[in-house]
């Protein structure tokens, strides 16, 4: 585990996350019906090269056990919980979808992640990507020195389960900066109190992944498109958070993502 508290570095992590979130921006409006994931991935890739000079931290990425993963972003469609690759199916009305981009820019990774709607979402739909909305931001408002990961996790599960929802259990956050994936993990369920302590400097990810019905997935053949085992479904968001001395900085923010939620009381000045 790794923490970042010189302000040269701390500006170059803003940095590559503020590029994760523009791609994520740019890409919003070509989220439409008819529109390919490949094609979405091909809009991102160009972006990324041409307009904001980085590089994608997924394609070619082949942790142990797994071959190289194809895309330059993770598109995961309707009942797909995460990984899912690019292809060309198009999408149609209905349909949801998380777009989960992670740069590298001047050696440090930006990740970030944002659930789409394919025209009018159905009312469960709806629901769970707010609910998931919701919950990542209840983790990150539990973010401050001295409170524990449990802390993070509690709320999270807390509330996804309060609306008859399930948490995702095999996935989970993870600290990010010079490496892509880094200690600590940041799971999205847990207790109150228990786990490690948070530090000024820790850089780590909140990203709960929720299912409409049960928390149990499979993987796909592909070696790495993960979806929920009964086929209901699925639901992620995911921001950057820096541990500051008072609270938190959420470094992934942008013009073009949602407000948080109402009830969220900004820590930091």
């Amino acid at each position: 585990m790794s923490l970042v508290t010189d302000s040269a570095e701390l500006d170059q992590m803003r940095a590559a996350c503020q590029a994760a979130a523009q791609v994520l921006d740019y890409i919003a409006p070509f989220v439409q019906p008819g529109v390919t994931t490949l094609e979405l991935n091909e809009l991102c890739r160009a972006y990324m090269a041409d307009v904001l000079e980085v590089k994608s931290a997924t394609i070619g990425y082949a942790p142990p056990g797994h071959t190289p993963y194809p895309g330059h972003v993770c598109i995961s469609v309707n009942h797909q919980i995460c990984h899912g690759i690019p292809n060309d199916k198009k999408l149609k009305k209905g349909d949801s979808l998380n777009i989960d981009v992670t740069v590298i820019k001047d050696g440090w990774f930006g990740d970030t992640s944002r659930m789409f709607y394919i025209g009018e979402p159905s009312i469960l739909c709806k629901r769970l990507v707010e609910t998931t909305y919701d919950c990542m931001w209840l983790g990150i408002q539990q973010v401050r020195p001295g409170a524990t990961l449990g802390d993070i996790g509690h709320a999270i599960q807390q509330h996804a389960e309060a609306q008859g929802f399930s948490v995702v259990r095999e996935f989970c956050g993870h600290g990010v900066g010079r490496q892509f994936h880094e200690d600590p993990q940041v799971l999205h369920y847990g207790k109150p109190g228990t786990g490690i302590r948070l530090q000024e400097g820790m850089i780590f990810t909140i990203e709960p992944m929720i299912n409409a019905g049960r928390r149990e997935l499979r993987q796909l053949a592909d070696g790495w498109t993960i979806v929920t085992r009964d086929h209901s479904l699925s639901a992620q968001w995911e921001h950057c958070i820096l541990v500051t001395a008072t609270g938190y900085e959420v470094l992934t923010v942008s013009p073009g993502m949602l407000p948080p939620p109402a009830f969220i009381q900004k820590t930091d000045a």
